[in-house]
């Protein structure tokens, strides 16, 4: 779920004011036709809006709504993120649906992940696998020229939606994806998401994707096993010297919350990897400290674990891994179950309740049997030279995380 800055200004704009009337319209609707009545005027000023660059707009009402009724935020951020990735562009008297699609990798390495330009012969052939496995045969594709980072995706909505007209303009002429040349550093981490885009074109009111005229949800599944197996050797090509996972390509903002979700366990097995092989130790001559950080740590909403790794007989954190929490996540932690509880083998169990029972049961199929969870809320703090977040160590100090000076080096991130 997101979160607002306390220090933005509390007095809507005209058009704010309206978003949000439009919004608690839709939620209070009683009927479907009446709840699509005012969809259409949402979405009609919502267009409007993104077109013009009114991002500023969209956020004051997404923000007054988040402080006070979250049930008609939740349906302004998903008409927001809908007029984003997707249109309807009327091209030689046709009218066509377009939505923008990631595919989602998880990528892992001791060494750097690439990103950048992807080779046109590269770029026909995942094409070929996304329209042999998961879109409808009638599907217009154009697919981005590059593999980005996480740190390279549109940044706003607005964003977002002049990517997605470029890209509908480029699927339904079937001419080449153009994009600005995106100059932003990536940074270097040993587990990170890297994301191909797309964007997928259909006649007005037809399916996008093969299990809709199926309409059997196993064909999704099947459509997921065929992607990894054939463009996964492609993908992997791309992404010298990492493990890679493939993540299911679909709408744009699903797929990328998804592998946000997805990539913090590979984080904690990267890191737990990296160490012991660059340390050259076991996973149980390490010490896993977890803290639980909040931008508001005195309302006590956790915004995200950070796990700081130490060798088990020194103070000094050497490694920190982030574990942000989404949606709900956060509630979750008020379930009854004490830490000491969780590192008990017999009260794991398969259903993992809550963030913090995930991480506990990770560290230890790692191996890493010492495990300390400070129980106070730490504030959201960061290197002031480089940024880096600060991690808790057993004293509940928060401090840099530094690999010991006789390490090998290595292109690894080091927070």
């Amino acid at each position: 779920m997101r979160r607002f800055s306390k220090s933005s200004s509390n007095r809507l704009s005209t058009d704010s004011q309206r978003l949000v009337a439009l919004a608690k319209g839709s939620m209070e609707a009683a009927s479907r036709l009446e709840e699509r009545s005012w969809e259409r005027d949402l979405d009609a000023l919502l267009q409007k809006l993104l077109r013009t660059g009114h991002q500023e707009t969209v956020d004051g009402a997404l923000e007054h709504l988040f402080k006070s009724d979250i049930a008609a935020y939740d349906a302004l951020m998903e008409s927001v993120e809908a007029n984003s990735e997707s249109t309807q562009i009327e091209h030689e008297g046709a009218r066509y649906d377009v939505l923008l699609i990631a595919a989602p990798i998880l990528a892992w390495t001791r060494f750097s992940i690439a990103s950048g330009a992807v080779a046109e012969e590269a770029r026909n052939t995942l094409a070929m696998h996304l329209r042999a496995h998961l879109l409808t045969e009638q599907a217009h594709l154009a697919m981005a020229p590059t593999l980005f980072s996480i740190d390279q995706l549109p940044r706003t909505h607005v964003e977002t939606f002049s990517l997605t007209q470029r890209m509908a303009q480029a699927a339904i002429k079937g001419a080449p994806v153009k994009l600005p040349a995106n100059t932003e550093e990536t940074a270097p981490f040993l587990a990170d998401t890297r994301y191909l885009l797309a964007a997928v074109a259909v006649r007005e009111g037809q399916p996008l994707f093969r299990w809709q005229v199926s309409q059997n949800s196993n064909e999704r599944v099947q459509a997921l096993e065929q992607w990894q197996q054939q463009a996964g050797p492609n993908i992997l090509a791309l992404l010298p010297g990492c493990g890679i996972e493939l993540l299911m390509p679909e709408a744009y903002y699903v797929a990328c919350r998804e592998a946000d979700k997805q990539i913090r366990p590979a984080s904690i097995r990267a890191a737990v990897h990296y160490l012991t092989n660059t340390l050259g130790i076991e996973p149980g001559g390490l010490r896993a400290i977890i803290g639980s950080f909040s931008e508001d740590p005195v309302a006590g909403r956790v915004d995200e674990y950070r796990i700081g790794f130490t060798l088990r007989q020194s103070p000094e954190v050497i490694y920190g891994v982030v574990w942000p929490l989404y949606g709900q996540e956060d509630e979750d932690e008020s379930a009854p179950v004490t830490f000491e509880s969780l590192t008990m083998p017999e009260t794991v169990d398969d259903e993992l309740r809550t963030p913090l029972e995930e991480i506990v049961t990770l560290l230890r199929a790692c191996g890493i049997t010492h495990v300390k969870r400070h129980n106070e809320r730490f504030p959201m703090e960061f290197c002031d030279d480089c940024g880096a977040p600060l991690y808790p160590d057993a004293e509940a100090e928060l401090v840099h995380a530094e690999m010991p000076e006789d390490a090998p080096a290595t292109t690894g991130h080091f927070h």
